[in-house]
């Protein structure tokens, strides 16, 4: 017997950040919108494990020990259970690995469920979502998925009403981000300033609820974005040729390297696909669309 989860990607259409807690981490309103890039996980019994595989885009990039989150996810449910862990996880990797795009978040959101279903647990959805919250800050949406607002450290979720589809190029760049680099840089640069407390913004919230990719596109926002062109400005040539191609808004996601662009529809966003492929300004170029449902057993 085995169990796959499909999980899909995120892109965070705003990302406002508040200054450092004394933890070390950030109070956030983060704004998740999922989008049709998915990752696969397979749960198979094993004699031994957790055990992960990988293969598909970047897997060669993607950790194999007990640091990989599906493992990690895999342990937690078996200890909060009282399970044995032996389980061979297979990761079919689909969402860029180090991009922002929650990649490895999707992976431990999918080898909960996949255990928990493999395993029998009986784990109720409130259960499932507190362990992901000790797995990662944005673990609980990749189950979610939608569209939500997360608060806290981004853990904390208020699901989203969206009134349409948004279509969305994304840019992969030619190498990763660390997503606690980029949260280091942000600290340095706001060093000596008052930092606002993070709020989501009403106009982005109305946008989505309406389903209006202009309104949309006037609103969207990440507070990491400087952070991330200050260690990687090259970025900033790709958000140029997105502009460039038609794109409604560019930004980077979450805290990068991969750069996000709102089109209108979906032949828009073919057009722009196809103009930042020829600028020579990232390595590879996908399209999709949200918002798409969350971790799901197929």
């Amino acid at each position: 017997m085995s169990v796959t989860v499909r999980v899909p990607a995120k892109v965070n259409v705003q990302l406002a950040v508040g200054a450092a807690r004394p933890d070390g981490f950030h109070d956030l309103a983060n704004v998740f919108l999922a989008v049709g890039l998915y990752d696969e996980v397979t749960a198979t019994p094993s004699p031994d494990g957790p055990r992960v595989t990988c293969e598909g885009t970047d897997a060669g990039q993607v950790p194999l020990d007990r640091t990989n989150l599906a493992a990690r996810a895999a342990l937690l449910l078996a200890e909060r259970y009282d399970c044995d862990a032996g389980v061979h996880l297979h990761i079919a990797k689909d969402i860029p690995v180090a991009g922002g795009m929650a990649g490895g978040s999707a992976d431990g959101a999918g080898a909960l469920l996949a255990c928990d279903a493999l395993w029998g647990t009986g784990a109720s959805r409130e259960e499932l979502l507190d362990l992901c919250a000790e797995l990662g800050s944005d673990v609980p949406f990749s189950l979610v998925g939608g569209a939500a607002l997360g608060t806290g450290r981004g853990e904390k979720l208020t699901e989203l009403e969206v009134g349409g589809t948004f279509h969305w190029v994304f840019a992969m760049a030619g190498r990763g981000l660390s997503t606690p680099a980029v949260f280091r840089e942000f600290d340095r640069l706001a060093e000596g300033r008052d930092v606002p407390e993070p709020v989501a913004s009403q106009e982005l919230l109305d946008a989505l609820a309406k389903g209006d990719p202009d309104a949309l596109a006037a609103a969207v926002s990440n507070d990491l974005q400087p952070a991330a062109l200050s260690l990687f400005p090259e970025l900033a040539d790709t958000l140029a040729a997105g502009r460039a191609a038609g794109a409604l808004a560019s930004l980077v996601s979450g805290s990068g390297p991969t750069t996000a662009f709102l089109a209108r529809d979906a032949e828009a966003a073919n057009g722009i696909a196809d103009a930042l492929r020829s600028s020579g300004t990232c390595r590879s170029v996908r399209t999709a669309a949200g918002p798409v449902p969350g971790a799901t057993v197929v």
